[in-house]
């Protein structure tokens, strides 16, 4: 779910998320439209997807969420990988 169908975005999402001073304060579904050079629905489709696979926290007020990386579910996936699941 996080490589495919697209062309590694979601990883460049995470990674971008991970970058100081954005991991701690997070970014808006906006933020990451503008960054990636896509609209906001597809932004959106990306954060949901991460979000739903517990990649991604949301946080901040409804009508602007802030979506941060949950770097112990990231921890644990990478531990499934490394193990050759």
């Amino acid at each position: 779910m996080i490589r495919t169908p697209d062309d590694g975005t979601r990883l460049r999402i995470l990674a971008w998320l991970r970058e100081p001073g954005r991991a701690e304060h997070g970014a808006t579904t906006e933020a990451v439209a503008d960054r990636f050079g896509m609209t906001r629905p597809v932004a959106l489709t990306h954060l949901r997807l991460l979000t739903a696979v517990g990649l991604l926290r949301t946080g901040g007020t409804a009508g602007r969420p802030y979506h941060r990386c949950d770097e112990v579910r990231i921890a644990e996936v990478a531990r499934i990988f490394e193990k050759g699941w």
